[in-house]
């Protein structure tokens, strides 16, 4: 998924419970479902960074390179500025983009 597109507040808002738990009837599934997905954002985010920090690794700096890699520091202040994946995966949830089931719904699965 592309995070620098989403339309998610950077900063935390107030929401209404009873909106957030008409889906599911629970605010606790809601809360797990959203904390779910805000931990697979946070891996993916986790993963991109590294990947494009990695560009930039070389095993024999000394330390004055380390503080004059501008492209690093720009790069790692843009993903600081991004919202939080929690905000992000709560704005998923707001705009029926995150899929999810419980098990009530199938009880042929539980059986399996």
């Amino acid at each position: 998924m592309d995070y620098k597109k989403t339309n998610a507040p950077a900063t935390t808002i107030t929401r209404d419970q009873d909106e957030l738990d008409a889906k599911t009837g629970n605010i606790y599934q809601t809360v797990m479902i959203v904390s779910k997905r805000a931990n697979q954002i946070s891996v993916e985010m986790k993963q991109e960074l590294n990947r494009k920090l990695e560009e930039f690794a070389s095993y024999t700096d000394n330390l004055e390179e380390i503080f004059e890699n501008r492209e690093q520091i720009e790069i790692s202040r843009f993903y600081e500025r991004l919202p939080k994946p929690v905000l992000i995966s709560l704005q998923e949830y707001v705009e029926d983009n995150v899929y999810f089931r419980t098990p009530e719904e199938n009880p042929e699965e539980i059986a399996e």
